[in-house]
């Protein structure tokens, strides 16, 4: 089971809606296992059904989270018109398999749906995520 700080998740939420009808991306970073930084980041597809972490800010967020010490804790994304599960593309680009890959779902924007995977060689699994 892993937690995500209320706060966070309503600051991945507030992207995702700030960002619809396209796609939002992030990544947050942890400490000892604890998230401690959202950073939401440029989806440098600019698409309503698939996203890409921009390199630039993808490098630079990396760096920052290497200078602290933390680890990736997620990669996060937002479905706007389907189920918060990883489609076939989120399968194939899912390049960092010790990360949890969290996806929101917006297709009913009162009521989004957000859930966690692990996606390792081809293979998803999905892990309790409990929003304190």
């Amino acid at each position: 089971m892993s937690e995500l700080d209320g706060v966070f998740y309503k600051e991945i939420l507030e992207q995702g809606i700030r960002e619809f009808p396209n796609e939002c991306c992030g990544v947050i970073a942890a400490a000892d296992g604890v998230p401690v930084k959202v950073f939401p980041m440029t989806n440098a597809d600019a698409s309503p059904v698939t996203y890409r972490l921009d390199g630039q800010e993808q490098l630079r967020v990396f760096d920052e989270i290497e200078e602290h010490g933390w680890e990736l804790w997620a990669i996060y994304h937002s479905h706007t018109h389907s189920d918060a599960y990883p489609s076939e593309t989120d399968i194939r680009l899912a390049f960092y398999p010790e990360a949890r890959y969290i996806l929101v779902s917006l297709a009913d924007r009162e009521r989004p749906v957000v859930r966690s995977f692990a996606i390792a060689d081809g293979e998803v699994t999905e892990q309790e995520l409990v929003v304190t």
